[in-house]
């Protein structure tokens, strides 16, 4: 039986940067590569935390840590656009 997880999509983390978030996503071909990126480990992350997918720890880490890295980068960027 697998535990609900949640994904963590850029919207709701950053509900005050929607409009930025939609700007840069389709004006902007490196936001929306990074954000796609970002998207796809997001899923990645959820399924293995749910057990859909079987990851070991090992492997779950650094995704996790690319995951932040992502966000981070994507938030900069929300950030300079937003200013």
């Amino acid at each position: 039986m697998s535990e609900s997880v949640d994904n963590h999509p850029l919207g709701r983390d950053f509900p005050e940067s929607r409009d930025a978030i939609h700007k840069l996503k389709t004006g902007n071909a490196h936001f929306a590569n990074l954000m796609h990126k970002y998207e796809e480990i997001d899923r990645a992350i959820v399924r293995a935390e749910q057990g859909v997918e079987h990851v070991s720890a090992e492997q779950l880490e650094p995704m996790k840590v690319q995951r932040v890295r992502l966000k981070d980068q994507l938030y900069q960027m929300i950030v300079e656009a937003s200013a």
